[in-house]
């Protein structure tokens, strides 16, 4: 990221390079929900796929989830979503625009949090309502602020029909975690503590959607949840915040960019919670991962809405197990990935943008050009190269579009590390020029030897 970047610079870029689309754009857009192109995807897969490595392969007391979306609807009761899971809603008498009350006064530099009860905020709101403006039509009167629900309902098989609850999208990933907490020890027997990670899809009923990626309807979240004896939770606290910090710079990610922040307005339940934010272009620090020690609320919340017996036992000594969660955002972390490795540089006097993805996150590692796209000799010994290096390192590119000028810039932008360029001497030597992303430098490799200097 460099200093003049605006976010407007990387939603303009995501779209153009193929990273990131609008919803439904086609029919004129669909407020907060994004697809992601086949660069996204590719970049989103590898930053999933660095978090499952990190927080389930590489940790011997770690086991993985993938829970169905659809819950019973007693789950969200049990969890504290139906009755509480909401924001500060007001209307616009004028033009019906809907605000998060919440976000506007802090706006205006009054602080305010989603957790406030709806009198509280609403009073704040009330006193501070004519430094607040409609963000539609620029008036100043609006209703009184109510707490509108971000549950998504929708219905499902037998369960509309009995007139139950409805049926709800998850509002968030990790509740399928608690409820097959009990199958994860029936079954692979873990010693406390130990810890299960889930990737999931989360939906909100969000009033204004906003900031691109960082709040949006339809999004992923990557959580673990640790699982530790009562009371024995302050130390395991502190080494998952070590681990989370990391992880973030393995990703690349300068730690300049990273900050802490510990809630003040902690729920009941909680004994501590820490974000980690990241400072984004134009928007500046915001969250990008929560980390919460939740005492042994969960569980026991399922345990009574479900009366299952959810406690551990441990050679005839029972207890609830205290979580310490980890939650992230995948699409703000995605997000903070492209905002900190797009640059704009000058390389051999020319200006350029380039995508400065670590090895791992990059969609495509290799790009294989033949010098010349009418010369069938070197076509074929292209291809030859393109299908052997295809055989042992992931997401290489084929590119014989344009002079070799333009395909490297091409790569650039999309974080291509390597490009291998056959041209007349490779026919003659068996050598080819490998040119290196960031600093443009070019060296001439034997095609035996190609593994060595681009298959990190």
């Amino acid at each position: 990221m460099t200093q003049e970047t605006t976010m407007d610079d990387i939603i303009a870029f995501a779209k153009r390079k193929g990273f990131v689309f609008q919803g439904s754009e086609i029919y004129g857009g669909a407020a907060g929900l994004y697809d992601f192109g086949p660069n996204g995807v590719e970049l989103l897969n590898n930053i999933k796929a660095s978090w499952w490595q990190a927080n389930v392969r590489e940790k011997e007391n770690y086991y993985g989830l993938d829970s169905a979306m659809f819950k019973d609807p007693r789950v969200w009761e049990a969890s504290g979503h139906v009755g509480g899971f909401s924001d500060p809603l007001a209307e616009c008498r004028e033009c019906n625009t809907r605000i998060r009350v919440d976000k506007e006064l802090e706006k205006i530099g009054v602080s305010a949090d989603e957790k406030m009860n709806e009198a509280d905020i609403n009073a704040l709101f009330v006193e501070h309502a004519q430094e607040i403006a409609c963000p539609k039509c620029g008036g100043h009167n609006f209703t009184p602020a109510r707490a509108f629900n971000l549950l998504v309902k929708s219905n499902l098989g037998d369960f509309t029909s009995k007139g139950d609850s409805p049926v709800y999208l998850p509002g968030e990933a990790c509740q399928g975690i608690y409820l097959n907490y009990k199958n994860i020890v029936d079954s692979m027997h873990p010693k406390v503590p130990f810890g299960i990670g889930q990737i999931g899809k989360a939906f909100r009923n969000e009033i204004s959607p906003r900031n691109f990626l960082f709040r949006t309807r339809e999004f992923e979240q990557a959580d673990t949840q640790f699982f530790v004896r009562p009371h024995e939770n302050k130390e395991a606290f502190e080494k998952i915040k070590k681990d989370r910090w990391q992880w973030y710079l393995s990703l690349g990610i300068t730690e300049k960019h990273l900050r802490w922040k510990q809630h003040e307005n902690l729920v009941f339940y909680a004994s501590d919670a820490w974000d980690i934010e990241y400072d984004f272009p134009t928007y500046g620090f915001d969250e990008v991962e929560g980390i919460h020690d939740r005492t042994d609320y969960d569980l026991t919340q399922h345990m009574k809405f479900s009366g299952t017996d959810l406690s551990y036992n441990d050679n005839g000594e029972k207890f609830i197990p205290w979580i310490l969660e980890t939650s992230m955002g995948l699409g703000r972390v995605f997000l903070a990935v492209l905002s900190e490795c797009y640059s704009k540089d000058e390389l051999g006097g020319e200006e350029r943008i380039v995508l400065k993805l670590p090895y791992a996150l990059a969609p495509t590692k290799v790009a294989v050009f033949p010098l010349l796209k009418n010369k069938p000799e070197l076509q074929e010994k292209a291809r030859s190269v393109y299908a052997e290096l295809k055989k042992y390192i992931p997401a290489v590119a084929w590119d014989d579009n344009g002079n070799i000028g333009k395909r490297y810039r091409r790569q650039d932008e999309v974080g291509t590390l390597y490009c291998v360029t056959i041209d007349f001497d490779t026919l003659e030597d068996d050598t080819v020029t490998v040119r290196h992303r960031d600093t443009g430098e070019q060296e001439r490799v034997m095609i035996s030897k190609l593994g060595d200097v681009v298959g990190e």
